[in-house]
């Protein structure tokens, strides 16, 4: 997987999406909301194990990453899931399975509950949807000002390894890609505060999430600053009829980098179920 994708026209939106795998079923790939956020940065170390067995798509959703950031948008849960399922009906116009990141597991709960018709199977890391308090760490995440010092604190937060703050190469790579042109602008206009509105309006209710009974796969890295496993995947183990649980001891909201062998396994075996 390589950082430049392929675009294509979604109702509107240039829409940049990366797109592997030949056979298998069909997965979309939805990214969380850190800043300088992209699909790439995301999936790129599980996405050459999971192409070999499904095929995949991978979009930047619309602010983020390159795909456009048209001029007015006001951005919401509503606008998000809309591109997605526009993104769906476009692409890769077929039933598809999702796995959602965290903000990215909001969009997948919230696609689940508004077009069932086009979903086969969730999987859901680190992810939103509840309602609960904002952590501390997801409030310093939607509050970053692009700093090098900044981008090496909030990788503190997002990881469990504290060693890979001190990785001059991925601080730099994600810092540089905070500040691209257009990026941070975009970003600081999704979640200004007070954020905990934002958290609010992700959430689903109890009855909603009773109603979403497709299989579903939770997965979360225990010791989780950024979304508490206790406040969110715990809440949805519970809420949603299929779903099972497995999180991992020692790992941060990174689950997909820091455990990303492991994440990969876990993905293969529960579609193949």
């Amino acid at each position: 997987m390589v950082e430049a994708g392929k675009y294509i026209d979604v109702r509107g939106i240039n829409t940049h999406y990366h797109e592997d795998g030949q056979g298998g079923e069909k997965i979309l790939l939805v990214h969380g909301s850190g800043p300088g956020v992209s699909a790439w940065a995301n999936w790129r170390l599980v996405f050459p194990t999971l192409s070999k067995h499904f095929h995949l798509y991978a979009p930047d959703v619309v602010g983020f990453g390159y795909t456009d950031r048209p001029e007015g948008i006001q951005y919401s849960i509503h606008v998000w899931v809309d591109h997605m399922i526009d993104f769906i009906e476009t692409v890769i116009k077929d039933k598809v399975s999702i796995i959602g990141n965290s903000f990215g597991g909001a969009i997948a709960l919230h696609l689940a509950k508004k077009r069932p018709d086009l979903v086969k199977k969730l999987i859901l890391m680190g992810s939103m949807g509840t309602a609960h308090p904002i952590a501390d760490g997801l409030d310093k995440v939607w509050g970053y000002e692009p700093s090098a010092e900044n981008m090496k604190n909030l990788i503190k937060i997002f990881a469990y390894d504290q060693s890979m703050a001190e990785n001059g190469d991925l601080v730099e790579m994600r810092y540089k890609s905070s500040i691209q042109e257009g990026f941070h602008e975009s970003f600081s206009s999704m979640f200004p505060a007070p954020r905990q509105r934002h958290v609010d309006a992700m959430a689903l209710t109890e009855e909603e999430l009773a109603a979403i009974d497709f299989p579903t796969l939770l997965v979360h890295g225990r010791e989780d600053l950024v979304i508490p496993v206790e406040h969110t995947s715990w809440v949805l183990a519970r809420a949603l009829p299929n779903a099972q649980f497995h999180t991992f001891p020692k790992c941060g909201h990174w689950v997909q980098i820091e455990r990303s062998n492991e994440f990969a396994g876990l993905v293969i075996e529960f579609m193949n179920q």
